[in-house]
C-alpha cells in the first residue's frame, strides 16, 4: 500500500501528487480540522488552560478519508505549512487520528518544504522530523490569548456598549492606530506659508527654475514668510537685484535595491502598484504557491536560499549583461521588530520562468502578482543605481538674497532597468512619519543645464506661491502593515484577515484606498481605551507577541504566560462589572465631544437643542445603540444619529434635494430607503392612461459619501449605463453601468466588476480593456446551442471550470481543461446536468443511487382521515434487494453555525484578531 501525506488544500496536494508519484497518496485536510468551541468555557483558566474542542463535520469527514487511506500503509507524512499554523494543523490532525486508533503501528513524521518543486518535496520526505512541541504550544497559547479576550471583552460590549459587535486582542489595537490618526486629522488646524521662485537663463539662454532660500542675508525656514504681505516684499526684493552663479556642487550617489518580498512587504506592494487589498494579495500568492510558482508566502524572512541566489545571479548576468550584476552575492537580514528568519524571502521557485513565459499559465490577477514577485527578486540581485545629482546656488550681487536649483539624472540604471519602487506612497507614509524600508535620494529626473561659478544669470519672472500644511494622511494597507509590523503587532499571516475583520464590523470603511474610522469603531476603541487602555496598548500587545516567540523558542512555559496574563485580565474585567450604563455614557461623550460637536463658525454652541432651544445634545444609547438626544427628554423628544451633523443628509433622514436637471427641468433628489442612500430623478407621475409611473432611480455606490454628492455627479450616475467606445478588435460596443453587485464594464456577453478605485463616471478606453482582457482569460465562448442559438460558454469557476447555458451549469470533469473542451462536449454535460454528472470529490467515486420506482398515484383521504394517511406514509419501503444502493436520505438544511462550517474552503486558519 501507498504511503499518505497529509497536506491543506486539494490544489495543493494535486501538485504535490505529480511529484510523488503511486508510492503515495496525497490527501487534503482543507486547512484546520477542528478548532475551539464556539462558546464561553472552551478554554478553561480554572484547570490550567484545559481546551474544548469542537466537531468540526467537515473537519471529522476529512480525518474519516485519512483514517481509510491508511488502512495497510506504514507512514504517515503530515505535509502542512512550514509555519505555527502548519504545525498546529499537523498535530490536530495525528490527535484526532490517534483518538480513531487509525495510528497503530504507522509510523508519524512531519515533513516541511519552502517550495512546492520535486526537489524540495523528495527532500523534504528524504528528511523527515518530529511535530515540534514548542511551535505548537506557542499556537495553543495564542488561540487560548485570542480566546479569552474575544469571549471575555465581547460580552462586556454587548452589555455596555450596545450596537458594537466584537473585540479582539490584534484587531482592537490596529483599529485604535485608525482612530487616532482620525482624531489627528480632526485636531489638525491648517498653518498658512509661501514661497518663491524664480526663472533664469544661462549665458547661453537655457533656462531653469531655482527656489528662494536665503532673504536679508538669512536661511528661510518653511514659516518665515507666513502670508501675502511677506510674500509680496520678498518678491519686491528679489526682483531688484542682478544675479550670478555662486557655486554649483556635483556628486554621484548610489541606491541600493530593495530586499525581496516578505508577507508584509508583498500586500504594501500589491496594493500600491496593483490596486490590490491585502486578503485578495494573499489568497492570489497562496494560489501561486500552491501550483509551484513561488515559495511559502508567509514569512518575515527577506533571506535566500544560496542556489537561488546564483541561479537569479546567472539570470541577470545573461539578460542584463555583467554591468548589472554586482560583484558578490546580496545578503539581507530583517530589520522588523520581532522578526522570524525560519522562512526564505518570498520567490520565483524557477527565475527562468520569466512573467513573459508564464502569462499564458496565469490569470489576469496571478500574472500581476508573479511579475511584481519574480522582478522584486531578480531586482534585489542587480547593481545598484548610480545618479549624478547637482546643486546650483544662485546669489544677487550684495549677497543677501540666494537661490537654489537642484537637479539629478540617472547615470547608471542599474536594479531600476527592472523595478522601481512607488514614490507617491513613500512621500505619503513619510508625512505619516514612517520611515521608508529603503532611503531614497531626491530624484525629480530634472537635467539642469550646464553652468560655472561665477556666470551670470538674466533673470525672468518670479513667482509667489501659498501653500498650506496638510494634516497627515489616513492609513492606507500599505502603511497600516508597515506600522504594525514596526511596533511587532501580529504576524505577517494575520494582516490580512485584521484588516478584513475591522471592516466587515463596520468599524472602518476603505475609501480611495484608505482607512476612514467609522463613528462605532471611534465609540469601541474610546471604550477600550477608557477602560481597558493596557490591552489595547501597542507596547502590551507588541510584549505579548515577544512572549509567544520565546514559547516558540521553547524559552518559556505558555501555562506560565497565561496565567500572569490572565491574573491581570480578568481583573480589569472584574472591575467593571459594576460599571452603569451612565458612567460608560458619561465617559463616552467627554472623550468623543469634540468629534461629535465640533465648534460652528457662527460661535454658537454646538450642543445646544435645535428643537426646544434650551436643552442640552448629549451621547445616548439605545438598544440598537448610540444617538444624539436631549438632556429635556421627555419633554423634548429632539435625537439625530450617532456623530452625524443635523444638517447632512443623513442627519436629515436622507431626503435632500441636489438641483435640477437642465434636459428636464426635474428636480434631483438624494433619498434614503430601506437598502440604503439612492439618487431619484423628480416625483413620477401617470401615463396616458392614468397609471403611475415610478421615477428614474439608481443606488449610491459603495464607497460614496451622502454628504460628497453632487449634481453632476448625481446627473451621471441617473444617465448609466454609459458607453466607453467600442471593442477594437471585435467592434462591440463597450459600456459602464451599475448593477446588482455594484459598477462594471461590459462588452458583449462579458462582465467584469470594477476595483475600488474606478470610477464608474470616469473609466476610460484602456482602462475598461484591461478588465475585460482578464474576464475574458476566465471565459470561452463556444458558440450557439443548437437548440436555441443562446451561447454556450466555458468559465473558470472557484472550484474549477464550469459550462453555462443560460441558468443551466455543469462542471467538466477533472481530466478535461478548460481549452479542451468543445461545444458538442459541452451540451452533452449539460443535459447529463442533474442526471449520470459525476460530481468533484469524494462524492464522484460513490455509485449514484438509482432512483425509486414511481408509487402509483392515491387518490387524496378524506378530511378525517388524514391523520391515518400521515402513519401510512411513515410505514417502511420494502426492502432493497442485496447490493442495491439505499435511496439517501433527505439532508436537514444546516443553518447558522453548522452551514458555515459545512461549507467547503481551500484554506480556513484562524488568526489572531
Amino acid at each position: 500500500m501507498s504511503d499518505v501525506v497529509v497536506v491543506e488544500s486539494p490544489a495543493k496536494a494535486k501538485t504535490i501528487e505529480k511529484y510523488l508519484g503511486r508510492d503515495f497518496t496525497v490527501l487534503a485536510s482543507f486547512g484546520h480540522v477542528r478548532d475551539l468551541e464556539e462558546k464561553d468555557g472552551a478554554v478553561l483558566p480554572d484547570q490550567d488552560f484545559a481546551m474544548v474542542w469542537g466537531k468540526d463535520p467537515r473537519g471529522e469527514q476529512q480525518v474519516g478519508k485519512i483514517a481509510a487511506a491508511l488502512k495497510g500503509a506504514k507512514r504517515l507524512y503530515l505535509a502542512t505549512d512550514p509555519d505555527r499554523e502548519g504545525e498546529a494543523i499537523s498535530w490536530h490532525v495525528k490527535d484526532m487520528l490517534g483518538q480513531r486508533g487509525a495510528l497503530k503501528g504507522k509510523d508519524v513524521r512531519r515533513i516541511t518544504f519552502n517550495e512546492i518543486t520535486k526537489r524540495a518535496v523528495q527532500h523534504a520526505v528524504e528528511h523527515p522530523r518530529d511535530l515540534d512541541q514548542p511551535l505548537i504550544e506557542a499556537y495553543l497559547a495564542r488561540r487560548a490569548l485570542d480566546y479569552l479576550v474575544g469571549y471575555t471583552l465581547s460580552p462586556l460590549l454587548w452589555r455596555k456598549l450596545p450596537g458594537s459587535r466584537s473585540a479582539g486582542r490584534v484587531q482592537s489595537v490596529a483599529l485604535r492606530l485608525i482612530c487616532e490618526r482620525e482624531a489627528e486629522i480632526e485636531a489638525f488646524k491648517p498653518r498658512e506659508y509661501w514661497t518663491l521662485e524664480a526663472k533664469f537663463q544661462t549665458p547661453a539662454g537655457a533656462p531653469f527654475t531655482a527656489r528662494l532660500t536665503h532673504l536679508d542675508g538669512r536661511k528661510l525656514d518653511q514659516f518665515d514668510l507666513p502670508d501675502e504681505a511677506s510674500a509680496k516684499r520678498a518678491k519686491a526684493l528679489a526682483e531688484a537685484g542682478t544675479y550670478a552663479v555662486a557655486s554649483v556642487e556635483k556628486k554621484r550617489t548610489r541606491r541600493n535595491p530593495p530586499p525581496p518580498f516578505m508577507t508584509s512587504t508583498l500586500q504594501m506592494e500589491a496594493s500600491r502598484k496593483l490596486g490590490m487589498g491585502a486578503q485578495q494579495a494573499m489568497r492570489t500568492a497562496q494560489a501561486l504557491y500552491e501550483a509551484g510558482h513561488i515559495t511559502y508566502m508567509r514569512t518575515d524572512g527577506v533571506s535566500m536560499a544560496r542556489e537561488a541566489m546564483f541561479a537569479i545571479r546567472d539570470h541577470v548576468k545573461d539578460a542584463f549583461g555583467p554591468d548589472y550584476l554586482p560583484s558578490a552575492p546580496r545578503e539581507y537580514q530583517t530589520k522588523a521588530k520581532n522578526a522570524q528568519e525560519a522562512h526564505e524571502a518570498i520567490r520565483p521557485t524557477d527565475v527562468s520562468r520569466t512573467p513573459e513565459a508564464m502569462a499564458g499559465e496565469l490569470d489576469g490577477a496571478q500574472a500581476r502578482l508573479y511579475e511584481l514577485i519574480w522582478k522584486r527578486a531578480v531586482a534585489s540581485q542587480m547593481a545598484a543605481a548610480e545618479l549624478d545629482q547637482t546643486a546650483v546656488e544662485i546669489a544677487s550681487a550684495d549677497g543677501k538674497i540666494r537661490f537654489r536649483a537642484t537637479g539629478s539624472v540617472v547615470a547608471f540604471d542599474g536594479f531600476l532597468k527592472l523595478y522601481k519602487e512607488d514614490e507617491d506612497d513613500r512621500a505619503a507614509d513619510l508625512r505619516a512619519g514612517i520611515k521608508p524600508a529603503e532611503p531614497t535620494e531626491e530624484e525629480d529626473g530634472r537635467i539642469l543645464p550646464p553652468m560655472q561659478q561665477g556666470d551670470p544669470l538674466k533673470r525672468g519672472e518670479v513667482t509667489a506661491s501659498q501653500h498650506f500644511t496638510q494634516p497627515p494622511p489616513r492609513y492606507s494597507e500599505a502603511s497600516l502593515v508597515k506600522r504594525l509590523e514596526e511596533l511587532g503587532i501580529g504576524r505577517p499571516s494575520t494582516y490580512a484577515s485584521i484588516l478584513q475583520r475591522l471592516q466587515d464590523l463596520k468599524y472602518v470603511t476603505l475609501e480611495k484606498r484608505r482607512f476612514v474610522a467609522q463613528d462605532l469603531g471611534r465609540m469601541v476603541t474610546t471604550f477600550l481605551v477608557r477602560f481597558f487602555e493596557k490591552y489595547v496598548d501597542t507596547g502590551f500587545t507588541s510584549q505579548m507577541e515577544e512572549k509567544l516567540d520565546e514559547i516558540s523558542a521553547g524559552q518559556t512555559d505558555w501555562r506560565a504566560v497565561m496565567r500572569a496574563f490572565w491574573k491581570d485580565f480578568s481583573a480589569a474585567v472584574e472591575a467593571t462589572k459594576d460599571l452603569k450604563i451612565r458612567d460608560v455614557i458619561d465617559a463616552l461623550d467627554e472623550d468623543l465631544g469634540p468629534h461629535i460637536f465640533p465648534p460652528r463658525e457662527d460661535g454658537t454652541d454646538p450642543r445646544a437643542c435645535p428643537s426646544c432651544g434650551n436643552g442640552r445634545l448629549g451621547l445616548r444609547l439605545g438598544r440598537t445603540g448610540a444617538f444624539i438626544g436631549c438632556s429635556n427628554y421627555p419633554e423634548c423628544r429632539y435625537t439625530r444619529p450617532f456623530g452625524v451633523d443635523s444638517g447632512s443628509a443623513e442627519g436629515a433622514g436622507g431626503d435632500q434635494e441636489l438641483g435640477e436637471d437642465p434636459a428636464t427641468g426635474q428636480k434631483v433628489w438624494l433619498k434614503r430607503g430601506p437598502f440604503g442612500f439612492y439618487i431619484q430623478l423628480g416625483e413620477g407621475g401617470t401615463d396616458a392612461k392614468g397609471k403611475p409611473v415610478k421615477p428614474k432611480r439608481t443606488s449610491l455606490p459603495n464607497g460614496v459619501s451622502p454628504d460628497s454628492v453632487t449634481l453632476d455627479q448625481a446627473l451621471g450616475l441617473l444617465s448609466l449605463p454609459r458607453v466607453i467606445g467600442r471593442d477594437p478588435e471585435t467592434g462591440e460596443e463597450i459600456s459602464a453601468g451599475l448593477g446588482r453587485f455594484g459598477p462594471y464594464v461590459r462588452c458583449g456577453s462579458i462582465f467584469k466588476s470594477l476595483d475600488k478605485d474606478d470610477d464608474v463616471l470616469t473609466i476610460g478606453m484602456n482602462r475598461a480593456l484591461a478588465l475585460l482582457a482578464d474576464a475574458r482569460a476566465r471565459v470561452r465562448e463556444l458558440g450557439p446551442h443548437p437548440a436555441d442559438g443562446e451561447p454556450v460558454v466555458v468559465r473558470k469557476g472557484r472550484f474549477g471550470p464550469y459550462a453555462q447555458h443560460g441558468k443551466t451549469v455543469a462542471n467538466l470533469p477533472r481530466d478535461v481543461a478548460m481549452e479542451d473542451i468543445t461545444l458538442d462536449d459541452a451540451v452533452a454535460l449539460l443535459e447529463q446536468k442533474g442526471k449520470a454528472l459525476k460530481p468533484r470529490g469524494a462524492a464522484g467515486r460513490k455509485a449514484a443511487a438509482p432512483k425509486a420506482p414511481a408509487r402509483k398515484a392515491e387518490a387524496p383521504a378524506a378530511p378525517a382521515r388524514k391523520p391515518a394517511a400521515r402513519k401510512a406514509a411513515a410505514k417502511p419501503a420494502a426492502k432493497a434487494p442485496k447490493g442495491a444502493a439505499r435511496p439517501a436520505k433527505a439532508a436537514a438544511k444546516p443553518s447558522g453555525k453548522a452551514a458555515a462550517k459545512a461549507r467547503p474552503a481551500t484554506r480556513s486558519r484562524k488568526t489572531s484578531g
